[in-house]
């Protein structure tokens, strides 16, 4: 099977990219490692928001509880989220970080 990505054939992973495809994109996505950042911010403010806000509203604390799958389904969803948009922005061909500064020559 061609890999998806660069057309070469042999063995390829579940994403449909062969093992040299998913190395590159390791390595660039290694650059945007502050993604979890935002989806931890995220989480945490729904956890936040449901946590605090239901019992305030009168339910009861039990209920509450429920907030912290809440918010760990909100940083997972982050999460997923942003690598598919990672990995089609590697796909773009947007490999260059935004702060990228060339180096002196």
């Amino acid at each position: 099977m061609a890999c998806a990505r660069c057309q070469a054939e042999g063995p390829v992973t579940k994403s449909g990219w062969c093992a040299d495809c998913e190395r590159a994109y390791d390595t660039w996505v290694r650059r945007h490692a502050t993604d979890i950042i935002w989806s931890v911010l995220g989480g945490g403010l729904v956890l936040g928001a449901v946590g605090v806000g239901l019992p305030a509203l009168g339910l009861s604390s039990i209920v509450a509880f429920a907030a912290a799958f809440v918010g760990l389904g909100t940083t997972v969803l982050l999460q997923r989220a942003a690598g598919k948009r990672r990995r089609k922005q590697f796909l773009t061909g947007a490999a260059m970080p935004r702060a990228y500064l060339p180096l002196p020559r």
